[in-house]
């Protein structure tokens, strides 16, 4: 019997065919490097002994391990293995779809799902895996989670945005955003037109490659252009502040790095250092939130963008209720719960997270939840346009949650019709 001790994740990737393990990538705990032959074995084992009986298998759990697998395009098989606390099926389901797409992003579907040479696939992996190890350290954001990407708020954001959409039209691009930190300050129309996991991915990707002035990527867009790549252009304004770009064959990097990038951003120099140098907020400084609110994640539905924060007040101060790190975890679990449980029109595709048993009555989904806990309580809205989850303290009367979460709503969509 083998065990992950602490909080631990470990992946696997195996060709779905013949189980060959293509690589081996952990965090944490006691398995950082390769898994014994037999616990790899066992693993795709027991999973193809159901497919062969038509039984999918998708996810098991021991007393302080969960396991997830799925298979993708009946050719890459993904197992993750997680001690991790605030695991769930819904959470490390999405952890194997981050984590492929992420594999076509860098490679290109073609080269996954017909392999011709393992050991060649092999070595070729090893281009994702900056990428894929990102994705198993403990995460502080939403975004892996909700596959739509976070954005922050900057009082100079108008200026900013009529900057950059004529910045990419002189590079003849149509997508282009500004980003800061991981999030995305302001983007062109057509950006928010990507699928939420592929915009995700992108900023994604930024924040795990070195600091480099200028980049020029071949990348891949796993839902619009899974086989035939496009060019991904980055270019640092000033430290902290990137503008990215997605081109065809043309304008070359040297032409846009040392003419459009002065000619459009050089007047903003000043405006630039002073953005990169302010703390990218999630919410304008007038916004005004009942004290009783920890954390909260407000998702556009229609425009795949989003913001998260759990330091809702500004600065967190010592001796304040709940730690960051528990807010973080609290918030993403009950997103998790909210969206595999109770809000089924959400549901990750292939998912088979049960439903609940009173939902069976009603001819309508669900369109509000919450949880009541010791440490914190939580409610979700789910609205046409917007979706709300809260974290609140626990000493906000039940009664009034939805009252609360209501006008939250109400006030985060009204301070900037654009969201």
């Amino acid at each position: 019997m083998w065990e992950e001790t602490g909080d631990s994740v470990t992946l696997l990737c195996l060709t779905a065919s013949s189980g060959v393990p293509l690589y081996c990538r952990s965090r944490g705990g006691s398995v950082k490097q390769q898994l014994p032959f037999s616990v790899i074995g066992s693993l795709n084992g027991v999973h193809m002994f159901g497919s062969n009986l038509d039984v999918q298998l998708t996810a098991a759990c021991t007393e302080n391990t969960r396991v997830v697998w799925k298979v993708f395009h009946n050719s890459i098989t993904l197992i993750v293995l997680s001690s991790d606390e605030g695991a769930s099926d819904y959470s490390l389901g999405r952890l194997l779809e981050n984590v492929f797409s992420a594999m076509v992003l860098v490679l290109g579907l073609e080269e996954l799902v017909n392999a011709r040479n393992v050991e060649r696939l092999k070595k070729d992996l090893k281009a994702c895996y900056r990428l894929i190890d990102s994705f198993l350290e403990p995460s502080k954001c939403s975004a892996d989670l909700t596959q739509y990407v976070e954005c922050a708020v900057m009082p100079s954001r108008a200026i900013l945005q009529e900057c950059l959409e004529a910045f990419a039209s002189a590079a003849e691009s149509r997508f282009g955003s500004l980003l800061t930190g991981g999030h995305v300050l302001c983007a062109t129309e057509q950006w928010w037109q990507l699928a939420g996991q592929e915009a995700m991915l992108l900023v994604w990707l930024v924040r795990t490659l070195p600091p480099h002035t200028s980049r020029d990527l071949p990348v891949y867009l796993p839902h619009g252009s899974p086989t035939v790549p496009h060019r991904f252009l980055t270019f640092q304004l000033v430290p902290g502040l990137e503008v990215v770009l997605l081109c065809g064959p043309s304008p070359s990097l040297q032409y846009l790095a040392d003419e459009l990038v002065k000619q459009f951003w050089q007047p903003l120099l000043d405006l630039l250092k002073q953005t990169a140098r302010a703390s990218p907020r999630c919410l304008p400084p007038s916004t005004s939130l009942a004290p009783g609110i920890l954390g909260l994640l407000l998702i556009n539905q229609e425009q795949r963008k989003s913001i998260f924060t759990v330091q809702p007040h500004g600065t967190w101060a010592e001796g304040s209720e709940m730690p960051l790190k528990s807010r973080l975890c609290a918030l993403r679990s009950f997103y998790a719960l909210a969206i595999s449980l109770y809000f089924p029109s959400e549901k990750a595709e292939g998912s088979t997270a049960p439903l609940q048993d009173f939902q069976a009555g009603f001819s309508h989904p669900p369109q509000h939840c919450y949880v009541v806990s010791a440490m914190h309580k939580a409610y979700a809205i789910h609205g046409r346009r917007h979706q709300l989850f809260l974290l609140l303290k626990p000493d906000v009367p039940t009664f009034a949650l939805r009252s609360l979460a209501t006008s939250t709503m109400q006030t985060l969509t009204a301070e900037d019709s654009a969201f």
